[in-house]
């Protein structure tokens, strides 16, 4: 009978000790996940934090186009076609590479002549009759890189002198921006620690572990727009213009969200 009765107690005793034990491994993994793991039902704090860093470009973008105005599509085509190939001829001679040309645009577009009413007590005249096929337009456009920036004038120069009748959208930019963005998140995720630490100190709080972060920016091209060309009412530059590239600048800003102890 007392070795039942005590059987019996070393079982509840052991009951009682695995209860226990799993309960404190439960306590103890609601402890460890508590330290590591932010409360989502706590208030939080988000911060800006904004990171400039400026950058000589290297690398010059430009486009190029020909437009060509004839009576028939073949001799639109031709007269564009050989003004386009004489730009290309002219950009070669000037360094630029083949992989560094690329058209973007190609367009043939009829003319047409409308007509207008013998009527001069209405300005503009009101048209009259069918529209009419009177020519054609053909253009074809071109994305240029230049890799060498003190040439820029002069390879733009010759370009129009080349037959380019059209150019503008010249931009200067870095070829490979990652190590400068790098540099400007940096300075941005700095810029916010700084801000942080600030208001800890005037809010009298205490900022906890981050539980948010957002980044935006990038590299800020510069562009200008160039009136060279020949044909309409464009004029030949006798002289390469100067161009300066002057700096980017590279803007990373971040939003850093804090947990509020």
């Amino acid at each position: 009978m007392e070795y039942l009765q005590s059987h019996k107690l070393k079982g509840v005793l052991l009951a009682v000790g695995a209860f226990l034990t799993i309960f404190l491994a439960l306590k103890s993994w609601e402890v460890v996940r508590e330290l590591s793991s932010p409360r989502l039902d706590r208030p939080s704090l988000s911060i800006t934090g904004e990171g400039k860093v400026f950058i000589k470009p290297d690398i010059g973008q430009v486009s190029l186009a020909v437009v060509s105005e004839a009576v028939t599509v073949a001799d639109a085509q031709k007269k564009a076609t050989d003004a386009i190939n004489n730009v290309f001829e002219s950009l070669k001679a000037n360094g630029i590479e083949e992989k560094d040309i690329k058209t973007t645009n190609y367009n043939i577009s009829p003319k047409y002549d409308y007509g207008r009413a013998d009527t001069p007590a209405i300005y503009p005249a009101p048209p009259s009759g069918s529209p009419k096929i009177v020519g054609y337009t053909v253009s074809q456009n071109l994305d240029v890189k230049i890799r060498d920036l003190s040439k820029s004038g002069e390879i733009l120069t010759a370009a129009a002198k080349a037959g380019a009748n059209q150019i503008g959208g010249v931009s200067f930019t870095t070829e490979d921006p990652s190590s400068v963005q790098t540099e400007a998140r940096a300075k941005a995720i700095e810029d916010a620690n700084q801000k942080a630490q600030e208001l800890e100190n005037k809010l009298g709080i205490r900022l906890g572990k981050i539980i948010g972060f957002y980044e935006s920016g990038g590299p800020y091209p510069i562009y200008r727009e160039y009136g060279l060309g020949k044909g309409g009412d464009m004029a030949v530059s006798s002289a390469a213009p100067e161009i300066p590239v002057g700096e980017n600048e590279v803007v990373v800003i971040v939003n850093v969200t804090y947990q509020i102890k």
